[in-house]
This record gives structure tokens, sequence and C-alpha cells, in this order.
């Protein structure tokens, strides 16, 4: 073994390969409807949300009616504003959404989570963002079942020692 091999080139040349060109990845494409809208679905303990976006002026709609009317309370509002934030777009698109399912708190991480993931697929230039800011994660967590022999899913009747 007189050659030594100290480059990719060398290998190449041992083996009888040509060098291969480098192929990129191709950039995400933007996925819209041919209303210019795009669909996604969001999940959160057992809501579950159908959310479409479209460029307009920031009026959210869930099941019918005006965002303030649906999420009374402001945390509820301020949970759905968090993406459009994140990714620096608020007031740029309208949402439709229609939520089913759990309770209004869930409801609202469902909306978020169908918000972050519609925003990513109509411009891929705003996954870096959602992502770091970890909305296009799915929470996973949701309730622990009630066991036989206990009152609820873990705390057990009172004990009596007579």
């Amino acid at each position: 073994m007189a050659d030594q091999i100290n480059s990719l080139e060398d290998l190449n040349e041992v083996a009888g390969i040509e060098a291969a060109a480098v192929v990129v990845e191709d950039p995400r494409e933007p996925v819209r409807d041919e209303l210019g809208r795009s669909y996604a679905t969001g999940k959160r303990k057992d809501a579950v949300a159908r959310v479409w976006i479209k460029p307009g002026s920031g009026k959210v709609t869930v099941n019918g009616k005006d965002m303030d009317v649906y999420f009374a309370r402001p945390v509820l509002q301020m949970i759905l504003r968090q993406p459009f934030t994140v990714a620096g777009v608020e007031g740029e698109f309208d949402v439709m959404a229609t939520v089913k399912g759990g309770g209004l708190s869930g409801q609202a991480g469902a909306v978020k989570h169908g918000i972050s993931k519609a925003l990513q697929l109509y411009d891929p230039a705003l996954r870096g963002a959602l992502k770091a800011a970890g909305f296009l994660t799915r929470d996973s967590r949701v309730v622990e079942r009630k066991k036989f022999g206990k009152r609820k899913a873990r705390r057990s009747f009172q004990f009596s020692k007579r």
C-alpha cells in the first residue's frame, strides 16, 4: 500500500467512482388552496381545531363568533395572538376556525397550534421562529384515567383507622 488516501477525491479515484454533484434540498414550498388559504389541524387535550388562514385585516373567527365573544377571558385571547407576535405578522392574516371537544383552555391551545401550523404552511420562512417558540409541537399531555379503588386518578379515599 504505497498510495495513501488523504482526501475524498483520492478515495473516489481508488474506488472508481465519479464525483457526484452535491444535492441541495429544495426549500419548502407554500401550501395554499385555490382561494389562497392555508389549512391546518391543531390539537390540545381533547380539543381539535380546524384552522384556515388567509391574508387580511387580522379578524379571528371561532365557530362563527368573533374571538372576543367566544374566548371572553383575556388570557385565552393572548394565547391565540402568540403565533402572530412570534412570527411578526400581527394583523396580516384573517383566521377562520372551528373547534370541538374539551374546555375553553384546551380549545384555545388547539386553535393556537392550528394557527401556528397554518402560518408555517402559508409562509415557510416563518417556520424557524414558530419552531423555536415550540408552537409547532403538539402538547401530548392528556388527563390521566381514573383507577378502580381510587377516588380520582391517584387520590385515595380517606383512611379511617377506627
